[in-house]
């Protein structure tokens, strides 16, 4: 049999793991630095947390997980028809993997909302799952880096997500542009067509205009029970061009005569722009009228990310969600957040070859064994550069010296250090240079000195 991992998952060797560490670290280091506290939640769920948080076709990518020992025992014989297979799949499957981890994140401050002090800043770096068709970018098992706030309303934790995801991008060198909208422009789009009950259809489908095109989307619409007459009231608004300025303003004109929720969300983008002014930040940030966001969970600003010199969806996104918590019994506690896509971060710093030198060592020293004593005697060096936290290690066996050599250099060693006969004798050790082969006798304090240089690592 051959073996195989399931489509759209990967396996991540050291040196794969050692360029993710660096993105993990990347942000992590970020998010510490702006007051954000670690948390872990489950891999699974209960499906009753993660199911109609995500609209129709985001429920259908949820994996599921057979309940264990006999579950279909004493299960009614109609159940096993076409027709009733989603209620067949509800008595045989109780819980799933978490999807993302904003909804699990939810379900958490909900559970744990007597120990949290709010507001509360928390992120997360987890797998999330999707039954999701895999392609280049596009994987059923990825990671996401998460931070959110909750607890608070202010439009400055929205101005503090965009100056963090700037100097992410920055740290990792990747070009971005930061794109934004409002679900409540979404939504006062949807009234001006009549159609306020179909938000949730006509974002999901606006969703899809990068990936399939304006026509296409129209064509989604109408098959979603869109009129004609009320795409057309549509259209414009998602083609209004100009600057952030211009496009508020006409936004804002549409919007005037109805001074329902695209006039409050046009306030809101106008407050976080004027923020932006002041923030310093590097990556252009630009409103983007057909930005939705399928997730149904988005009520105020929506957030997205792409980089500008490779062509892939977007690698972060996010938003302010006022009901989240609501749906599991704890009122007006709005919450905002973003979330890293890493894998997609992983492809583009590998395709664009932007991984420093220093994340691509997986390894450090390597004593060679000459033998039993020789071990002895290197023993305490690697004690004392281990210490110093210098990685370091003795190969296991006494082989022949060529072998050890051949395996250090297959195994990205930057340093092998020989201790045989002259050189115990002579209280030194012999510290060879892997990528310029070149070699010196040191004495323990000096190998330490040396080691310690963070330019020889």
């Amino acid at each position: 049999m051959a073996l195989s991992i399931p489509k759209g998952t990967r396996d991540y060797s050291p040196a794969e793991m050692a360029k993710r560490n660096y993105i993990f670290d990347t942000i992590k280091n970020v998010f510490k630095l702006y007051g954000y506290l670690p948390i872990e939640t489950p891999a699974m769920e209960n499906l009753a947390t993660l199911t109609g948080k995500y609209g129709d076709e985001g429920d259908k990518l949820l994996f599921r997980i057979l309940n264990s020992g006999n579950y279909l025992k004493n299960l009614p014989g109609e159940l096993f028809n076409e027709d009733e297979i989603p209620a067949l799949t509800a008595k045989i499957s109780e819980k799933g993997l978490r999807y993302d981890l904003t909804v699990p994140f939810a379900r958490y401050v909900v559970q744990h909302r007597n120990e949290i002090v709010f507001p509360f800043k928390r992120y997360q770096i987890q797998p999330v799952w999707r039954a999701d068709r895999p392609q280049r970018g596009r994987y059923r098992e990825f990671f996401q880096c998460d931070a959110d706030v909750v607890g608070s309303a202010s439009l400055l934790n929205e101005a503090e997500l965009l100056q963090m995801t700037d100097a992410i991008f920055a740290k990792l060198g990747i070009d971005v542009v930061i794109k934004l909208n409002n679900r409540k422009i979404l939504a006062g789009a949807a009234e001006l067509m009549g159609r306020s009950e179909s938000l949730a259809d006509i974002t999901a489908a606006i969703d899809k205009i990068d990936k399939i095109g304006l026509d296409a989307v129209k064509g989604e619409l109408a098959e979603r029970g869109i009129t004609p007459e009320q795409i057309a009231v549509l259209e414009p608004i998602l083609l209004l061009s100009g600057d952030n300025g211009e496009k508020l303003d006409a936004i804002e004109k549409i919007f005037s005569a109805q001074q329902g929720a695209g006039l409050a969300g046009v306030a809101e983008l106008r407050a976080i722009f004027d923020y932006v002014k002041e923030l310093d930040i590097s990556a252009p940030v630009e409103l983007d009228l057909s930005l939705a966001r399928g997730l149904n969970y988005y009520t105020g600003a929506i957030i997205e990310v792409k980089a500008r010199s490779v062509e892939m969806g977007s690698v972060c996104g996010g938003g302010r969600y006022d009901n989240l918590t609501g749906v599991f019994g704890l009122k007006d506690v709005s919450g905002v957040g973003i979330s890293f896509g890493a894998d997609r971060i992983y492809d583009i710093l590998t395709m664009l070859n932007l991984f420093p030198e220093s994340s691509l060592r997986t390894a450090s020293v390597l004593f060679a064994n000459m033998g039993r004593r020789e071990e002895i005697y290197s023993l305490r060096a690697v004690r004392a550069l281990r210490s110093e936290g210098i990685a370091a290690e003795i190969y296991p066996d006494a082989a022949k010296l060529k072998k050890q050599m051949e395996y250090a250099d297959k195994a990205g060693f930057l340093f092998v250090v020989i201790a045989g006969e002259n050189e115990m004798a002579s209280e030194k050790f012999l510290l060879k240079n892997m990528n310029d082969k070149s070699q010196r006798e040191l004495c323990l304090s000096q190998l330490l000195e040396e080691l310690k240089n963070p330019k020889a690592r």
